[in-house]
């Protein structure tokens, strides 16, 4: 059996990227996907349930598990701890599961570093003013805090070079679309068909 994929995807908020994850795995894609589930020490909103939306843990016990590295990356975002479990992703991709990592910039430069072998993609939206729609839409926020959202949104999109991955979500069933030829893509590659069909290589190979 092959090991599955680590894809991390990052993206500015409102630029639909949730909506694709759910949309991928509502398709029928020919790999085994899983959307990695962080800890986190905030409290539970309501709908939210454990081990669905968040493993939701004490501060004391994500400090612990910071002190036995058990995390691939983590952040403090005010004042609540966020972080990717090392065994989660690990047990996944050698299950032959496909990884789905929902995170930021600063959170794919690190798990790049401990995992080199991941595959990244950015997602841009096809203009500002569609993000700033799209973040009116959500009626969540003020017009102030829209404004900051779009600020932060320029500084994460400076960060797209970074990535092996770059999708416009214009059109949503287009963006879904473009995920799964990556995946697709991804699983075509020569290493790892030289991996999975390594015995008919070498019989088709013979003098």
């Amino acid at each position: 059996m092959s090991q599955g994929i680590l894809f991390i995807i990052s993206a500015p908020s409102g630029t639909g990227k949730s909506s694709l994850i759910e949309g991928l795995l509502k398709t029928q894609c020919l790999c085994n996907i899983q959307v990695s589930i962080s800890h986190t020490t905030r409290l539970m909103r309501p709908g939210e349930s454990h081990g669905k939306h968040y493993y939701f843990i004490s501060k004391k016990q994500f400090l612990v598990m910071i002190k036995q590295e058990s995390f691939l990356e983590y952040a403090k975002v005010f004042n609540n701890y966020y972080g990717t479990s090392r065994k989660f992703i690990e047990d996944m991709l050698y299950s032959g599961i496909d990884v789905f990592l929902d995170i930021d910039w600063q959170g794919a430069n690190q798990i790049r570093y401990k995992m080199p072998k991941s595959k990244s993609i950015f997602l841009l939206p096809p203009s500002k003013d569609v993000l700033y729609k799209r973040l009116q839409k959500r009626g969540q926020d003020s017009d102030i805090v829209i404004s900051k959202r779009m600020e932060k949104a320029v500084d994460e999109m400076n960060h797209y070079e970074d990535y092996d991955y770059l999708i416009i979500n214009d059109d949503f069933q287009k963006a879904i679309n473009d995920l799964k030829t990556i995946i697709i893509s991804e699983h075509l590659c020569l290493f790892r068909q030289q991996k999975k069909y390594n015995s008919l290589i070498n019989q088709l190979l013979k003098n």
